[in-house]
């Protein structure tokens, strides 16, 4: 693997499992310092273990445990260079507009787009100090296209990940400071397996849309992580990276 990463101080949330942990693994074999966030001690810690890195247990919600998060980064490894503010959820009962309700929207709205602003506040001073670094958000393919099948909380916090890192991207580029969104499709991951088995059609109406015939694997969009992480894309900032197996290209797919 090429060490594009040699040096670097890299924190993820959400890294004990799904993309979190697939990227956690991509930063470490190449050449990063890794600090595992999780709320997960047990899936947490294994991660963090099996990188070499740090496992410091977080709510992502909570602002005074995420400041911790980053200053204890730089308390152990003496400065911070990557940020993928990662940790996300999909809960059931996060539906229709019809039948969700308040309190399923405002923890999805918290857990997606209230701990991401978070992290880039706590984060950016310590980048601004180091005179340089790459924040990644996980935002979503469905931030750019809409659904029939609606995860009408989710969507619309995955668009305000999508906006806030474009404007950040923008504020902070004299300051050396990258942002990017990131936008998966449909990731393999045991979130996503667990939705689609309860539910075989939902399934099904998405597969047909990806032109590439398939979901993502989490290495594949980790992939794309490290890319944003790397030099490679020091070019790249305010932009919404879309790793969607072409469902945001497409009018109709293949037969």
């Amino acid at each position: 693997m090429v060490q594009r990463l040699e040096g670097r101080v890299a924190v993820v949330t959400g890294g004990g499992s799904g993309i979190g942990l697939a990227t956690v693994r991509r930063f470490a074999s190449e050449g990063a310092k890794v600090v595992v966030a999780d709320v997960d001690p047990a899936s947490g810690k294994a991660a963090a273990d099996e990188a070499g890195g740090l496992f410091v247990q977080v709510d992502v919600t909570d602002e005074e445990q995420v400041k911790a998060l980053f200053q204890t980064t730089v308390d152990t490894y003496g400065k911070l260079d990557i940020a993928f503010n990662n940790a996300g959820i999909s809960p059931p009962d996060d539906d229709s507009i019809l039948t969700t309700g308040i309190e399923a929207w405002e923890r999805v709205q918290k857990v997606n787009l209230t701990s991401v602003y978070l992290c880039c506040k706590w984060a950016i001073p310590h980048m601004l100090a180091n005179g340089k670094g790459s924040i990644i958000n996980t935002a979503s393919f469905v931030a750019t296209m809409g659904a029939a099948t609606s995860q009408i909380s989710y969507t619309a916090s995955k668009g305000g990940v999508l906006a806030m890192s474009r404007e950040l991207g923008v504020q902070f580029a004299r300051e050396g400071i990258r942002v990017n969104a990131l936008s998966p499709g449909p990731v393999n991951t045991p979130l996503l397996r667990e939705l689609f088995a309860k539910d075989p059609e939902r399934a099904a109406r998405r597969l047909v849309h990806v032109p590439l015939g398939r979901f993502a694997e989490p290495a594949e969009i980790a992939a794309a992580v490290a890319f944003l992480a790397s030099d490679d894309s020091s070019f790249i900032t305010a932009s919404n990276f879309l790793v969607d197996g072409g469902i945001a290209g497409a009018y109709v797919t293949p037969l």
